[in-house]
């Protein structure tokens, strides 16, 4: 049974930084992608970023790139969300997401995902 724990959620002021954490209770493969969705009120569920476990350069929503970093301690089965430069348009509900993949990640749709977490909020204040 796989379980993706979220950590790292919260309220900043516009322009600060948060950095969420995602960690699998057990190893969902001997290669996967991880990453994050969110989705705001009213708004479909987005792909944000995302690492294949094999290495390679990670996947970014245009909105976020140079914004955002993901990274991964494959080791501690867990990806990190750096977010710094937080816009009042990034608030929404975060997801962590994964896959079974070899090769690298797939599209960034939440179909491609079959292991998610519950979920983190981030509330970025103008």
């Amino acid at each position: 049974q796989v379980t993706l724990m979220e950590s790292g959620g919260g309220s900043v002021q516009a322009g600060g930084s948060l950095r969420l954490s995602c960690t699998s209770s057990t190893l969902i493969n001997d290669r996967y992608c991880m990453g994050w969705f969110r989705q705001a009120p009213g708004k479909e569920r987005e792909g944000v970023a995302f690492i294949y476990s094999g290495g390679g350069r990670p996947d970014y929503a245009a909105s976020v790139e140079g914004r955002f970093t993901i990274s991964q301690d494959t080791s501690a089965l867990t990806v990190y969300l750096q977010m710094n430069s937080l816009e009042p348009e990034d608030t929404a509900m975060y997801y962590c997401a994964a896959t079974k993949v070899y090769g690298s990640c797939p599209r960034p749709l939440a179909i491609s995902f079959g292991y998610w977490g519950q979920g983190t909020q981030v509330t970025v204040s103008s």
